[in-house]
């Protein structure tokens, strides 16, 4: 292990992206699950924040395998272990991407532990879930079922990334899709966790907490077909310390299509941050 690689107590593994001058240590939390932090490398070089930037997996997600001091299974303490990294560097800024966020957002512990939050096409509950499913009816990918059901028949690392891939469609919007799939091409993927996730998670899923006071940035693309951002216009998802970047002409991963906006709504996060 070297300085540019880190690992908790549970195994959770911090990867140096980007460091510049500045105490702030940003770490990002993909989304998934099942699929590498690799997924955010492009969002993280398209910003222009001070200090260090993480890419972080947990035990068992990713290409994260064998993790020093890992439970057995290593999905046995998700998502609490994210407190660990939190713990581990100082002035922590967590950036979750879809369901990264919440798993951020299902570990209460983490509000006195960091200097900001970022939620990017995310949700505070399951509901996203059905619209989701809705859509697909609506948009079918016949490539997407022949790809499931040879993902059913055989689980595996492989055949997941053939899902997802298939799925680029979905998630890009279609001036973007042949740059998305490339992206979700090299992922490393996980069926494990997909399934961890799935068992334990993903259909039970709220919000335990939410920032009373912690500089928060909320970045939902206009046009994410994945995960309905219209659950956030609650209003108890506002306040003075959070602000709500809508990035038009983005979808699930918006700084795929719209680099410079999302770019710019993480600039004001850092205003926020050194006020």
């Amino acid at each position: 292990m070297h300085d540019s690689e880190l690992f908790t107590s549970s195994g959770v593994r911090l990867r140096r992206r980007t460091q510049r001058p500045g105490a702030l240590n940003w770490l990002f939390l993909p989304g998934g699950p099942g699929i590498g932090s690799e997924s955010l490398h492009e969002l993280a070089d398209a910003l222009d924040v001070p200090g260090t930037l993480w890419m972080v997996d947990l035990p068992g997600d990713g290409s994260n395998h064998s993790a020093p001091g890992a439970s057995e299974p290593p999905f046995e303490r998700w998502p609490d272990v994210l407190l660990e990294a939190a713990q581990l560097l100082p002035n922590a800024v967590y950036v979750g991407h879809s369901t990264g966020g919440m798993y951020l957002l299902s570990v209460p512990a983490l509000e006195r532990h960091l200097a900001g939050l970022v939620l990017i096409s995310s949700a505070p509950d399951a509901s996203w879930k059905p619209r989701f499913i809705e859509m697909t009816q609506r948009h079918p990918l016949p490539q997407v079922e022949a790809a499931t059901k040879r993902y059913e028949a055989s689980r595996s690392a492989r055949t997941l990334a053939d899902v997802t891939v298939a799925s680029a469609e979905w998630n890009f919007s279609p001036e973007a899709v042949e740059t998305g799939r490339r992206l979700l091409a090299r992922m490393p993927y996980n069926a494990d966790a997909v399934d961890w996730s799935d068992r334990h998670f993903d259909d039970v899923y709220a919000a335990r907490w939410w920032p009373k006071e912690l500089p928060t940035l909320l970045i939902s693309g206009s046009d994410d077909r994945i995960v309905w951002q219209g659950l956030w216009d609650r209003p108890e998802f506002e306040g003075a310390n959070v602000l709500r970047r809508r990035i038009e002409g983005g979808a699930h991963f918006p700084w795929v299509e719209q680099p410079e906006a999302v770019s710019a709504a993480f600039s004001d996060l850092v205003a926020l941050l050194l006020h």
